[in-house]
């Protein structure tokens, strides 16, 4: 029987309106993910945060810069799931130099359902990770993640697709 876990990557408040880099459609993407989360809770599927923080050593980032209100996760991403770990990470890739992959398989995770922010960067080095083919399914929930626009989402869905199952979160959870 396989193991999922739900990644709920990067959904942070410089994303948001008011924030340092706003992407399309927070609103309804963040209202899946949290339907996400609360069908992952329900089934007993772990979830899992990753934020992503600037590295310092490189400069001011335009975004996710540590100690900034920017950076810190959505509120109500952590209400929905408050005790959920939270992985922090520096590069696109959540595996990247992150105790990601064994928190996983200290959970004993076969199987990966991502979702967040941006499809096209984030979402994407996470799916194609060379981590992540050590897991027997990786799928990106398409309906619970977002970027700049619809166009680019739906780009970034489609060169996935001929690597990773792309799904909905009804179809998933």
């Amino acid at each position: 029987m396989s193991r999922p876990a739900l990644i709920v990557i990067d959904l942070q408040n410089d994303y948001f309106p008011n924030g340092a880099f706003p992407l399309d459609a927070t609103d309804a993407t963040l209202a899946k993910v949290c339907d996400a989360i609360r069908r992952a809770r329900e089934r007993g599927i772990p979830v899992v945060h990753v934020q992503h923080v600037a590295d310092a050593t490189r400069g001011i980032a335009p975004f996710f810069n540590a100690g900034t209100l920017g950076v810190e996760i959505h509120p109500e991403v952590l209400r929905a799931a408050p005790d959920a770990p939270v992985v922090v990470k520096h590069f696109a890739d959540s595996f990247e130099q992150t105790r990601l992959h064994a928190l996983l398989q200290e959970l004993g995770v076969d199987e990966l359902l991502l979702c967040g922010m941006m499809t096209q960067n984030c979402v994407t080095h996470t799916a194609l990770s060379r981590q992540a083919d050590a897991y027997r399914r990786v799928a990106v929930l398409s309906d619970a993640s977002t970027t700049v626009g619809p166009m680019l989402h739906a780009i970034a869905l489609n060169a996935l697709s001929t690597r990773v199952d792309i799904a909905s979160v009804e179809q998933s959870l």
